[in-house]
């Protein structure tokens, strides 16, 4: 349909249409047409409404685009990550459901929905001691917190569902409540299993919620702000005409977003800190007693929570929406987020295939007497980087210097230190 049929159809329309398309925003911006698409989409289908009720149905836009975004992406993801796992041990992967009510198979499409109507129509059993009220919530709590964080994650240029001023301090409130539905889980089985393998995912949640917290310290520090969109523009431009100005292209940007990364994996217990989950261990952790969609929504969150930590980790680390180049600047900004927050998720799916699981020892270990100082020394070197910021010439090259130290010499020291009471490892076979 042109721009002239438009009008006709929707009279009225038309004149805010053409004046959204030429607007200063995106002469400013030299963004296309495709920039504003998402607003420009929403505002032609509330335009007609009155100003009380345009404000409600444009959020309750956003809340379904999030939800039903992401739930697309979470069926996807369980069909890419079974499909990268099979490649890495050698077997196909799902590749035999394909779409229903045909005989297109599509290399397994349709596998995501068939686990789905699994999922859905299997029988709730639930413990006849249990609680059967909390056994209930904590699935529904842990998918709400899980959701909640998804409210401030700025996925392109005027995108953000809410703005708020203290966003990142919102995002990890919201997430630390799944700590709750965790232990929630666990209680209310009566199942001395679920509770033992609840008490340890605690330990394990806390014991990484510490350097996740701390390694995002100095970016606040470096933006001077507490919002995700402000951390964005904060990383803004390029040096030299063609190097981002990304935090993660620093030394303490760099050191830190790996802290936070490997946090991240711990907080949304995926490999190799899969320990609440240890099958081989604990039978299935806090989900021992939980079956059919109970257990499809615990599935859920931990997706939704790698997610949703990976999007903190563009906007953080990697510049949010921002394209990596000046001419590439052409593209959607958030085809560049959503790019790449695609190359952090298939990370979490290589590092699954790759690296096995940790003893439990070796966790906490690793989280109090590595990440936690690393993370620490970090914030010294973010200072350091700071108040050098005026430094040019020779000296520039020196701050890059000192900073380098700073970062790899404690790395190197407090590496050899963890695993100096470790003797190497004698594998003997029958």
């Amino acid at each position: 349909m042109t721009l002239v049929q438009l009008s006709r159809v929707t009279p009225g329309v038309s004149d805010w249409f053409f004046q959204s398309l030429s607007s200063p925003f995106i002469a400013a911006a030299g963004d296309s047409r495709l920039e504003r698409l998402p607003i420009i989409a929403r505002d032609l289908l509330t335009s007609r409404l009155p100003e009380p009720w345009r404000w409600w149905l444009n959020s309750l836009l956003a809340i379904l685009v999030v939800l039903f975004g992401f739930a697309i992406l979470f069926a996807l993801l369980t069909l890419v990550e079974r499909k990268v796992l099979g490649r890495v041990q050698n077997r196909p992967g799902p590749n035999r459901t394909g779409l229903p009510f045909t005989k297109l198979r599509l290399f397994g499409l349709g596998q995501p929905l068939a686990d789905g109507i699994k999922m859905l129509t299997k029988e709730d059993i639930v413990p006849r001691s249990a609680d059967k009220l909390l056994h209930f919530l904590a699935p529904v709590a842990l998918l709400a917190f899980s959701i909640l964080t998804f409210a401030v994650l700025p996925f392109g240029r005027n995108l953000v569902p809410v703005e708020l001023d203290a966003g990142i301090l919102y995002f990890f409130a919201a997430g630390a409540g799944t700590e709750l539905a965790v232990f929630m889980a666990g209680w209310a089985s009566r199942n001395k299993y679920s509770l033992l393998a609840a008490m340890r995912a605690l330990a394990q949640l806390i014991s990484y919620e510490l350097p996740l917290l701390l390694s995002f310290v100095p970016v606040i520090m470096m933006a001077g702000t507490l919002s995700t969109t402000g951390v964005v523009e904060a990383q803004a431009g390029w040096k030299f005409g063609f190097i981002p100005h990304w935090h993660v292209l620093t030394p303490w940007g760099f050191a830190a977003f790996v802290i936070f990364m490997v946090s991240a994996l711990a907080e949304s217990n995926r490999s190799p800190f899969d320990l609440p989950e240890a099958e081989s261990e604990l039978i299935a952790g806090h989900l021992t007693e939980y079956s059919g969609f109970k257990y499809a929504l615990f599935f859920m969150a931990e997706y939704f929570g790698m997610c949703a930590l990976s999007a903190m980790a563009v906007t953080l680390f990697l510049g949010g929406w921002r394209a990596p180049l000046p001419f590439l600047e052409i593209v959607p900004s958030y085809v560049w987020f959503a790019l790449k927050l695609f190359a952090l998720l298939f990370g979490f799916i290589w590092i699954r295939a790759t690296f096995p699981r940790l003893r439990i020892d070796q966790l906490t270990r690793f989280a109090w007497k590595f990440l936690v100082p690393m993370a620490l020394i970090n914030l010294g070197t973010a200072a350091f980087w700071s108040l050098t910021c005026n430094w040019s010439g020779p000296l520039q090259l020196a701050r890059w210097a000192i900073a380098l130290a700073l970062v790899a010499g404690p790395f190197v020291v407090m590496g050899r230190k963890l695993s100096r009471d470790y003797a190497p490892r004698t594998y003997r076979y029958a």
